[in-house]
């Protein structure tokens, strides 16, 4: 649980949800954020085993792996309609 113990965390996973092959930049300018920051956030994502990481040239494209989507349903179990 320590890998979405933060709100930035939490917000990640949902814009990736939404967004399947985001990267850093748009991550970042998404969430009007430090990139460093954001940087660190899915760095700890992927090390709880909740994103996938695909490198493309100097960018990488983040998407949510098979735990990932499990969790990210159930937050928005959580939420209104």
């Amino acid at each position: 649980m320590k890998g979405i113990s933060n709100h930035h965390r939490i917000e990640i996973l949902l814009l990736v949800a939404d967004q399947e092959g985001i990267t850093l930049e748009d991550i970042t300018e998404a969430l009007k954020a430090n990139d460093k920051t954001i940087g660190e956030h899915t760095r700890r994502l992927y090390q709880a085993g909740l994103l996938n990481k695909k490198y493309r040239g100097k960018f990488v494209e983040h998407s949510l792996s098979p735990y990932g989507k499990t969790f990210v349903r159930f937050l928005q179990s959580f939420q209104r309609s």
